[in-house]
């Protein structure tokens, strides 16, 4: 198929006005490196995981029930504890999605390990197979070489056979 050259009313359209070619786009895109994001996420979720986070929070939650309870002048939050349960599902929030980033790097980083292993597995295998065929084959080898016991005891039978042919024979004088 040949392309048709534009006509004249397409000619005359701006670049924005044509439907033919794809706009440039104007948004400002946020980069952001991938790794350090990934890095961040398995951080923050290893801090989470630790008994220092448990006792930090819960420390702070008491705190913030005592005064908000029996401080009258201090409270910022009464007793439903609105703010507060603001913040755990914020907290939440962003703590699930961040341990989901962290579990999937490290899916992906024990799908590379297992990979790895099981090519260094065929590799052994097809390795100790090769030996075993060359062991065998060694070993057929060395079954029929001529041991030293063997060759003794032919050279035996041998001096033996001569022995006895020189005693049958009429000695000339």
């Amino acid at each position: 198929m040949s392309e048709k050259a534009p006509s004249a009313a397409a000619r005359s359209l701006s670049d924005r006005q044509r439907l033919d070619t794809p706009r440039g786009t104007r948004r400002f895109r946020v980069t952001y490196d991938v790794e350090a994001v990934g890095r961040a996420s398995e951080n923050f979720a290893r801090f989470l995981g630790t008994g220092r986070y448990l006792m930090i929070q819960t420390v702070i939650v008491i705190v913030w029930i005592v005064i908000n309870v029996f401080a009258v002048r201090l409270q910022w939050d009464p007793y439903p504890f609105i703010l507060l349960n603001l913040a755990f599902s914020t907290q939440a929030a962003y703590a699930a999605p961040l341990i989901l980033l962290a579990q999937n790097r490290q899916e992906n980083r024990d799908r590379v390990s297992l990979e790895e292993d099981r090519s260094r597995a065929e590799q052994t295998k097809a390795d100790t197979e090769f030996l075993a065929r060359e062991l065998a084959a060694l070993r057929i080898a060395i079954g029929e070489v001529a041991t030293r016991d063997y060759l003794r005891r032919e050279l035996d039978e041998i001096k033996t056979l001569l022995a006895d042919e020189d005693d049958t024979r009429p000695r000339r004088k």
